[in-house]
């Protein structure tokens, strides 16, 4: 079993930023693929970033290509979403997922029925 643990989550203003982190423990050998996922009030939960095992391959929904990065340090099992120049639009929680590395290939998933792990999400408010 893998835990996943969101933080960095808070209030920020249009424009500023703010890093989300996800720390992973437990089996952690087993998280492979990983993603970030969103959901906002009576919406349903969409993917927002996705990397692969090594970081070498990511994904970005449209709306946040060029204001959103994300990265892994597998070292220390934490995979990061910086968030730069958010928007009111992006107010959601915020939730992080790891995909069994034994039955991943090398790539990115984004769909979030192909993810065994979740965290408890973290609360993401942006203000105009």
């Amino acid at each position: 079993q893998v835990q996943l643990v969101e933080s960095g989550g808070g209030l920020v203003q249009a424009g500023g930023s703010l890093r989300l982190a996800c720390a992973a423990s437990g089996r952690t050998s087993s998280a492979g693929p990983m993603g970030w996922f969103r959901q906002a009030p009576g919406k349903e939960r969409d993917i927002v970033s996705a990397i692969n095992w090594s970081g070498g391959s990511t994904y970005y929904t449209d709306s946040v290509k060029g204001r959103f990065t994300i990265s892994r340090d597998n070292a220390k099992n934490t995979m990061y979403l910086q968030m730069n120049s958010p928007k009111p639009e992006d107010t959601a929680i915020y939730y992080c997922a790891a995909r069994e590395s034994g039955s991943s290939g090398s790539g990115y998933y984004t769909a979030p029925t192909l993810y065994d792990y979740w965290g408890q999400g973290t609360q993401v408010t942006v203000s105009s």
